[in-house]
């Protein structure tokens, strides 16, 4: 509380300075530079706030934690917060701070006046409803003056709009242009202010909907928001294939916050990623700039953090494309700490992207919840998040020391995902062509050669986190004590985490092989399961014991202890659930024994 009351004061002064820039929506004709932030911090956030001028941010995205849907600025916390944003966001040359909306909200935000739909669904055909509709966006936004837009999804929403009652309405694209043509009235026609379309799809299906949809929008202002990846934000997936291409403005959304991919809290410095993805939207027709991810909630910042390199990446390349990712590591790292430790730090930095692709994926595709260690039983692995969803052929190759090619849905998730999923725990529903090839077989397939595999990788990911390390206790005499610190602590974290990984892959996959039964339980692959339970439990106990300050978003990185030491208790005590979403895991009442 001391520390927002703190915050608060700071705000408020700043609130007063004079400001190089007034407020006002962007232009069309003006290149988008933004950040999002995430956390409800509000100390953390002014900091972030503070490292905007360096980067000529003119557009900032108010999210999530703060500002969801815009009903939440009936929340006078929520709004208190996010006035304070946008006013010290002002203050520091930002053009356009925005608020983020999801429409439609859940259906009992509606009044029941106008559920006289089936099912009490609303009645899209009620004139009433509409007008009710758009009055509780002026309501809202009346909450809100300072703000110069809203980004706004409008699918995959609390109350989808495809679900509700229409007899005029004749398509779910028509429905959804409804709702998007509705708040454009009031933001763009009556306020004057900016919309940006943010589009989220689980299916191509739905990137259909969008696309039908965007083409009944009714004011050529609207502009579009669209993710660098098909869905969610995995480094495996492919640069997202609608954007750019649809005749409207567009500006690409960047997770440098890394959901899923470390949350900042280990090592996710890549600009090669980065400048890979960025020269390929810059390379396309209607993109008029980029929005960046800056945390994940909590104090999970990147700015002022190693991870920042991802944002210097996107300025940088946008100011001068001829720069290479050599380039951006040279120049962060000089600028940030010196040149002297530049070779050092480049050599821990250039490994993250290999690190984080061999531990928190397995054999190209992602093993990870919101970058927590969850195997098992989170779901999503195994069918919404595989990278082959989005690619044709749904082939990888897997260099880490495998290096070799598979096929995504026969090889990789056919083997490593468990019977439970393939019987319909997981989102089959998103891939009816990987049913219908019968890519996917019932059945415990795990085997020995993919466990070597997943032993393999995760092998190559503890000696890259490994040689980081080194390099950052080599750069030690030309750092600040505390630049040490930091350095020395996120790349410590991330051996870490790769040594956990390896234990714990090792430990649930080899068990699955251990729990077909008798004839599968060879000697080696006792001592294999054996030695991963050890490992597993000592590391687990460094975490519990680790005693510096970590970040903490999403991804409560201690936590990932107490997830090894249940499977390490499950498989000891033969009391892996019976059941998983419903599904047999066929595993429980099986004890590991070393006999």
């Amino acid at each position: 509380m001391f520390k927002y009351i703190i915050s608060l004061l700071f705000f408020i002064l700043f609130s007063c300075s004079p400001k190089e820039n007034s407020p006002r929506p962007l232009s069309v004709n003006e290149t988008v530079k933004g950040w999002i932030i995430l956390s409800d911090d509000v100390h953390e956030d002014s900091l972030v706030i503070e490292k905007s001028l360096n980067y000529s941010i003119n557009h900032l995205q108010i999210s999530h934690h703060l500002i969801h849907d815009l009903k939440h600025v009936r929340d006078p916390k929520r709004l208190e917060k996010a006035d304070i944003l946008t006013k010290y966001a002002h203050s520091k040359g930002i053009q356009e701070v925005v608020l983020w909306d999801r429409s439609l909200y859940e259906l009992d935000y509606y009044p029941d006046q106008f559920k006289t739909g089936p099912k009490g669904t609303i009645n899209l055909d009620d004139d009433a409803f509409w007008e009710w509709f758009k009055d509780d966006y002026r309501e809202m936004l009346n909450l809100a003056p300072n703000i110069q837009g809203l980004v706004l999804t409008f699918i995959e929403t609390g109350a989808r709009v495809e679900d509700q009652y229409s007899e005029k309405l004749k398509s779910n694209q028509e429905k959804l242009a409804a709702v998007v043509n509705a708040i454009a009235s009031v933001v763009i026609e009556e306020r004057g202010l900016n919309l940006y379309a943010r589009t989220f799809s689980y299916t191509y299906k739905e990137y259909e909907n969008i696309i039908g949809a965007i083409e009944l929008f009714e004011y050529p202002e609207i502009r579009l928001m669209m993710k660098e990846t098909p869905h969610d934000f995995f480094l495996t997936h492919p640069n997202d294939f609608l954007a750019g291409t649809i005749n409207r403005p567009t500006i690409i959304e960047f997770d440098t916050g890394a959901e899923f991919n470390g949350q900042g809290i280990i090592a996710n410095t890549w600009p090669e990623h980065i400048l890979d993805r960025w020269s390929d939207f810059l390379n396309r027709d209607h993109i008029i700039g980029y929005t960046a991810r800056t945390d994940r909630y909590g104090d999970t910042r990147i700015v002022g953090r190693p991870s920042e390199i991802n944002l210097y990446a996107l300025k940088r390349y946008l100011e001068d494309r001829s720069l290479t990712s050599d380039d951006i590591y040279d120049e962060f790292i000089t600028l940030t700490y010196n040149e002297e430790a530049l070779p050092f730090i480049k050599n821990a930095f250039k490994n993250s992207f290999d690190i984080i692709t061999s531990i928190l994926y397995t054999l190209g595709t992602s093993t990870a919840n919101h970058s927590s260690l969850n195997y098992d039983p989170y779901p999503s692995h195994w069918a919404r998040h595989v990278s082959g969803k989005w690619l044709d052929p749904p082939v990888v190759y897997v260099e880490h020391e495998v290096d070799r090619g598979f096929h995504y849905w026969r090889d990789i998730i056919n083997i490593l995902a468990p019977d439970w999923a393939k019987a319909g725990g997981t989102q089959l529903y998103e891939i009816p062509w990987v049913i219908d090839n019968e890519w996917l077989t019932r059945g415990e397939k795990m085997n020995e050669e993919f466990l070597s595999y997943v032993m393999t990788e995760k092998e190559y990911g503890v000696s890259l986190a490994e040689a980081s390390l080194f390099e950052i206790t080599k750069a030690k005499p030309y750092l600040s004590e505390d630049q040490y610190t930091e350095l020395f602590d996120y790349f410590n974290r991330t051996l870490i985490t790769a040594r956990l990984h390896k234990a714990v892959s090792t430990l649930y996959f080899g068990y699955r092989i251990y729990a077909k039964g008798l004839s599968y339980q060879n000697p080696k692959l006792i001592e294999i399961i054996g030695n991963a339970l050890d490992d597993c439990k000592e590391i687990s106990g460094i975490i519990k014991n680790y005693n510096r300050k970590v970040p903490i978003g999403q991804w409560n990185w201690k936590e990932d202890a107490n997830m090894a030491l249940q499977y390490c208790d499950w498989i000891e005590n033969g009391t892996w659930p019976n059941k998983t979403r419903g599904y047999s895991t066929n595993l429980n009442g099986i004890a590991f024994t070393r006999e």
